[in-house]
């Protein structure tokens, strides 16, 4: 008789569940949402809409027409893929349709071609952004100025974003550590404000949905690699704080590198994988043609995550 059971991870030994674990991440999306809608207007909320829509749609479809399993919408799994989408894209009128595009590649590309949930090496959300990015650079580098509390639309005049000015060499036009803070400035939807972010974060802490190791390492690593190039030469590199509190570290570092499929298991190995999206990330910033780097160094770091598993193995418990 056949007593192993093989499927895909998540592996939870608890009374969780995966359906459980998504929705509450869910939720810890919501301060982002509020505060992305808060800020850039009804452009926001539509495009966290479409996006969502569109990857439950695309997910059920697959399922339904191409893979022939039964569906796993419901699991809340493909809402968090596009509210992440979502979050990682300005809030644009032009974005509200190519974000349908970028749903399509995250579910259809970096889901469900490897099997769906649990089997996917790469972050759905980053595999859409990066797609987007460097597919319509023009529309993913085009950002809305920051309007009033709750505006009803948005100024579709181009605003730069802090990193876009100090990738220009500028610095004079900066937003306050205390706008950075609190979200007052241009950017993706869900990344500018830090201290919605934070709350997210911590409810996530608190639910044990994830660990301290990845965020602190790699927003730690971000600010200590910073902090020694801008010592070296402050004329050249930012410092650590604005460092931390602009474009997508604290995003990506609380709710991206974290997934529990893509990251490592053993609690040594997320530590490894966190210092590696850490470096990678200032090296991105500050060498790279980009701006911004945590997109492609949570996609790197994905890739070798299955090496980090072999070489910092988890506790083996006994049958």
């Amino acid at each position: 008789m056949n007593l192993l059971k093989i499927s895909g991870s998540p592996h939870v030994h608890s009374d969780e569940s995966t359906k459980k674990i998504m929705w509450r991440v869910n939720l810890a999306l919501v301060p982002m949402l509020l505060t992305g809608i808060a800020y850039f207007g009804l452009n926001a909320l539509l495009i966290s809409i479409v996006s969502v829509a569109c990857c439950c749609l695309f997910q059920w479809l697959i399922e339904k027409f191409i893979l022939k399993v039964p569906s796993t919408v419901c699991d809340g799994s493909a809402i968090v893929t596009g509210l992440l989408l979502a979050f990682n894209v300005p809030a644009t009128a032009d974005m509200i349709w190519l974000v349908a595009i970028g749903a399509l590649v995250a579910i259809g590309v970096g889901k469900m071609t490897f099997g769906g949930l649990g089997k996917n090496p790469f972050n759905p959300a980053l595999v859409g952004r990066v797609f987007l990015l460097i597919s319509f650079p023009v529309q993913m580098t085009t950002w809305p100025s920051v309007g009033k509390w709750f505006p009803m639309t948005t100024d579709t005049v181009s605003g730069p974003t802090p990193l876009g000015i100090l990738k220009e060499g500028g610095n004079i036009d900066l937003p306050t550590l205390t706008e950075m803070f609190l979200g007052h400035m241009g950017g993706s939807l869900g990344e500018v404000s830090a201290i919605a972010i934070l709350i997210g974060a911590i409810y996530l802490l608190w639910r044990k949905v994830i660990s301290w190791h990845i965020p602190v390492a790699f927003i730690g690593t971000a600010f200590v690699f910073s902090g020694i190039l801008w010592l070296v030469d402050p004329t050249a590199f930012v410092d650590p704080v604005t460092t931390i509190l602009t474009g997508g570290i604290m995003l990506g570092a609380c709710f991206m590198a974290t997934d529990m499929v893509t990251s490592p298991m053993a609690k040594s190995g997320q530590l490894i994988f966190g210092v590696g999206c850490g470096l990678l990330t200032i090296i991105i910033r500050n060498w790279g043609a980009y701006p911004e780097g945590v997109s492609f160094a949570i996609l790197l770091m994905n890739a070798v995550t299955p090496l980090i598993n072999r070489w910092c193995k988890p506790t083996r418990f006994a049958c």
